[in-house]
């Protein structure tokens, strides 16, 4: 049976090793991950193991990604290339798939991929040549890194979770094969349901990071009661059909207490006055800020789609 890494954040492991880039994170997380199946109990032990919020952060992306794609391997960082200049709705994706020989070939840019300076397998989001220009046919495209046309561009660090890197990601007609095209329409298989699995998994990772800093500061323990409570309700939410409104409904809940923990963890960090993980603390609590106002919308729309259902039933 799989160790079930929420318990064993209560055996108040020693403190992490200090961890300032991705080359020193990156063999950690594989640890990390030959020690657990299921993407979920991934993040929590990422989370658990980090020594800051940014890497807690990653390793949530990462198990989120192997939730999304079960095929992604172990011993290369992924990395979702979706946003372009104009945004990342379909209308707003122009990189292009386009059919050449038996295979296709790849042309467009990306920007704001997480950790593609340091990506080894990049999953890219591009319109099928020749459909619909206002409502492309999208393909999720898998390339390695080291493809011939794939450039990848550091972009400059954010003002929070500096650590964890951003990259601009050329494609200058890179050559596929038919084989690297995954299955399944590109925003309804894989866009659309990784926002949903991205908050699951990342959210997860972070509150496993706090629980395993709170410990041994001694916070109350009705703060940790809640926190381990809120993580099995998001084991059990990462189990459900991420496009499911009821889904969206639950997670909303759940994402709620999570937000009250991190007020109250706001408190406690303040009174460890020169302790450099409360600084960064200060610095990186943002992260939990980000695309709150897409959550907003798929809540409304979930909501939305639910009362509809009533009324017509």
């Amino acid at each position: 049976m799989e160790p079930d890494p929420v318990s064993a954040l209560l055996d108040r492991p020693a403190p992490a090793a200090e961890c300032a880039s991705v080359a020193q994170w990156w063999p950690r997380w594989r640890a990390v991950a030959a020690a657990h199946r299921s993407p979920f109990a991934r993040a929590v032990a990422g989370g658990a193991d980090a020594d800051r919020l940014g890497w807690a952060f990653a390793a949530g992306y990462q198990a989120a990604l192997r939730a999304l794609v079960p095929g992604l391997p172990d011993e290369a960082i992924g990395a979702l290339c979706v946003t372009e200049a104009e945004g990342n709705l379909p209308r707003a994706i122009r990189t292009t798939l386009t059919p050449e020989g038996g295979g296709f070939r790849v042309s467009g840019q990306k920007r704001w991929t997480t950790l593609g300076p340091g990506g080894g397998v990049f999953i890219v989001i591009a319109r099928v040549a020749g459909t619909d220009e206002a409502r492309p046919a999208l393909k999720a495209v898998r390339i390695e890194s080291g493809a011939p046309g794939l450039v990848v561009e550091p972009m400059p660090e954010t003002a929070f979770v500096p650590e964890v890197p951003h990259a601009q990601v050329r494609l200058d007609d890179v050559r596929v094969e038919a084989s690297a095209v995954l299955e399944g329409d590109g925003y309804g298989r894989y866009t659309k349901p990784f926002r949903t699995i991205e908050d699951i998994h990342v959210n997860a990772a972070c509150i496993a990071w706090l629980v395993r800093e709170a410990l041994p500061r001694s916070w109350p323990r009705a703060w940790v009661e809640q926190a381990l409570a809120l993580l099995h309700g998001l084991e059990a939410i990462s189990r459900l059909d991420p496009l499911a409104s009821p889904t969206h409904v639950a997670l909303a809940g759940a994402l709620a207490g999570g937000e009250a923990l991190v007020r109250a963890a706001d408190g406690h960090w303040a009174l460890a006055a020169g302790d450099p993980a409360a600084a960064r603390w200060v610095r990186d609590r943002k992260l939990f800020e980000v695309a709150a106002k897409a959550r907003a919308q798929r809540l409304a729309a979930a909501w939305a789609r639910l009362d509809g259902a009533a009324q017509t039933a």
